[in-house]
This record gives C-alpha cells, structure tokens and sequence, in this order.
C-alpha cells in the first residue's frame, strides 16, 4: 500500500507554506486535497515575487517553486467564504470531507463561520486540523506568525546557531524552513487521527504550532536549560567538536567544507589518516586511546586542516567515497537535487507544469512499499472550480449563477 491515505478527502483552508505543506505530504501519500482559495486574490503566497532576496519565479514560466512545494497534487477552487451564496458549496465541501485544515486565525474563523463548532454541525465526523503560530489556547492564540518568528526566533534555533558576541542574528537557511518542518508534523498528526478515528469512531481537533515545532526541534537545548537551572553558556564553536578531531568540519582547497562526525576516534583513526595522506599517523602509540586524541585534539585538528586544504571538494569527494566513518559533504541547494542518495531513493520527482515543461520537487522523506511518489503539479489559481462544483452537484446554471454573484471564481 504506497498510498495510505488513498480515498482521503481533504478540505484545505489555508495559505502560504506552513499547513498548506502538510496537505502536499497527504497528497503524496494519496489522499484527495481540495484547496479553498480567496476568490479574487487567491493564496496570498502566489504574490510574491522575492524570497529571502531572490526571485520566486522566472519570466515566461508559469512554474513558482514557492506554490509547487507546498501545492502539489491539490485541486484549487476560489470561494469566496464571505459571501452568503457560497456557503453552501462551502458545506458541501465540508459534507465530503473526512478532514478540516486550517491555518486562518480564530477571529476570521468565527467571522466566516469554519470554526470547529460550524463545521462539525455539518459533519459531525469531520477531523478539524489548525496549524497556528502559538498553540490555541494562551494569550497568543489570536497572534499571526510566520516561521521566522514563531519557529525560529522564539522557538530557539536562531540563538543556538549564534556565537557568543555576534554582531547580527542569524537567519533561517532557506525560506519556509520550519513551514515545511511543521507541515511534516502536521501531516503525522491528522494520520493519528485518521487511524483514530478508524479504531474509535471518535473524530479529534487537531493542532499544531509553530511554536511548538520549534520547541521540539531545539528540545535536547530546553531540557537541559530546564535540568540545569537557567540559560545554557553560549560555547564558542570551532571547526572541529570541542575533543575530537574526528568529528568536525574542514574546509578543502576551492573553498568548500566537509562535516566529518566519527564519535569514536580510535576505531576510525587509521582509516582517516590514511585517506588524508598522514600514513605517518597510522599506529601512532601518541593517539592510541580517546584521551590521547582529546588531549591532542587541537595539534591534530590543524594536521587535519592541513591535510584538506590541499585538495578541491570534488577530489575529497572521491578519496572518501569509501570511507567507513561518518562524513558528508556540505551540500547547497543544487548539491541536494542532484544527490545520487536522493535519486535512487525517489526523493527527486519530476512533474510537468502548466507549460509542459518538465520540473522537479523534493518529494515528502516518507517512503511506502519502496515504491515511487506519483506527483502532479501544483494548481493554477481556480484551476478546478467548474469541476469540482459538478463534482457536488451544481449544474452549469448554477455554476454560472455563483460565478455571477462573485461566491466562487
């Protein structure tokens, strides 16, 4: 079975990256997504043209990686959910759904009548899901977020990255960092209560928070803040682990690095030199126990910088590729769509767009029955709206009476 979920059916009322990537991973695990766009505006995501100072798209394409991501597979239809004569495709929609997701904040809910309590007395069975940047209960269960500031910054993976004494704050390594990473989280919880609800009949209220993701994402951070009493000191990091040579980065001879994380030195230790030319260092009686080495470290961590700084990434690549010990090149963004471990694992995907043209994605990290992600682009703004309203039983009179009256797009 590669697609659990198949015969799903998924209401999405939502935007941007954070809960709509939870319904592209349910998507990819077969479930039915039907995305409730603003009738005239769309997903407000579909306007932005920069990211993190780069464009989002490229003239003369109609394919935006920023609404493929987190889109794919998904039907579109514009509703809009103020207008009195959409409410029923609304209910309809809700009728056939088995889940309700949602990242609008409870004010707006209530406004437009989708909170738990008006689409439960819909369907009684519905699983009603919430992503939220702090949780729905709490002084700012009515804040807004973003990852940057729910997840990143309040939830502690921007002081962990900093140094001691920095001048500026560091930031998130890609856009929609903890959206995607929370979408994930998201996606395992509404599979929770799929299989709940199977087992019970009992249908759940879900949420998740960015907040919350980040919170367990810095957790092993928190919990010892929490054992130890206060604020952890802020340790000044070097390229190699405080100890252990063995285990940290190095940077090659062209500029690029290496991430070497070998937690037992001795076993790896011959090996290692050997690879780095230091056959001098194989057996050496100075280094044959771990406190040897960490009494050491600082001596051999420049022997070993040394050592890498005399050849370009590309050479290290292939002088390591049999290597035993743990290491990773470090990778940039079109390292990792190439990377061979990606590929013959179906983690790359390639779908065509809107222009015929083919594209690839990073396919969710879940893998079932070791077959490949069946995948679809995502949907222009409205795409399916006639359809889907067939779908539900309106006819084309009624289909262009909405249309009229502005409830749908």
């Amino acid at each position: 079975m590669d697609r659990p979920l198949e015969g799903i059916r998924i209401l999405e009322v939502a935007q941007f990256t954070f809960v709509p990537a939870a319904g592209a991973v349910l998507a990819d695990w077969g479930a039915d997504i039907v995305k409730v766009e603003h009738a005239e505006n769309g997903d407000a995501q579909r306007g932005l043209v920069r990211v993190l100072g780069l464009d989002a798209n490229k003239a003369g394409s109609s394919f935006a990686p920023i609404m493929e991501g987190p889109n794919r597979s998904k039907r579109s239809i514009g509703i809009d959910l103020s207008n009195p004569e959409a409410r029923p495709v609304l209910e309809e929609l809700i009728r056939r759904s088995d889940v309700f997701l949602t990242n609008y904040l409870p004010g707006p809910r209530a406004k437009l009548g989708i909170t738990v309590d008006d689409v439960r007395a819909i369907n009684p069975k519905i699983i009603y899901v919430t992503g939220s940047g702090f949780g729905t209960e709490g002084p700012d269960a009515e804040k807004g977020a973003y990852d940057a500031t729910a997840f990143w910054a309040r939830g502690g993976s921007a002081d962990g990255v900093m140094p001691p004494d920095t001048d500026h704050m560091a930031f998130m390594p890609a856009g929609a960092y903890g959206d995607n990473i929370g979408g994930m989280t998201i996606a395992g919880g509404i599979a929770a209560a799929i299989a709940g609800r199977e087992r019970t009949g009992e249908p759940s209220e879900v949420d998740v928070s960015l907040l919350a993701v980040g919170a367990w994402a810095t957790q092993f951070s928190v919990n010892l803040s929490l054992f130890t009493g206060g604020p952890l000191p802020k340790v000044q990091r070097t390229t190699a682990a405080p100890g252990n040579p063995l285990s940290g980065s190095y940077r090659t001879a062209d500029g690029r690095w290496l991430q070497f994380s070998m937690l037992q030195p001795t076993r790896y230790w011959n090996e290692f030199v050997s690879a780095l030319g230091r056959e001098d260092l194989v057996d050496d009686p100075r280094f044959a126990t771990m406190e040897a080495i960490f009494q050491h470290s600082e001596e051999i961590g420049g022997w070993f910088a040394e050592a890498v700084s005399k050849r370009t990434y590309d050479e290290w690549l292939e002088v390591f590729s049999s290597l035993t010990g743990q290491w990773a090149p470090v990778q940039d963004g079109w390292d990792l769509g190439h990377d061979e471990a990606l590929l013959a694992n179906g983690r790359i995907v390639e779908v065509v767009d809107a222009d015929g043209r083919p594209q690839k994605l990073v396919a969710n990290p879940v893998k079932f029955d070791n077959a490949p992600v069946r995948m679809r682009r995502a949907p222009q703004f409205a795409e399916h709206t006639d359809d889907i309203l067939r779908e539900l039983g309106f006819d084309d009179d009624r289909l262009l009476e909405l249309k009229i009256a502005g409830a749908v797009t």
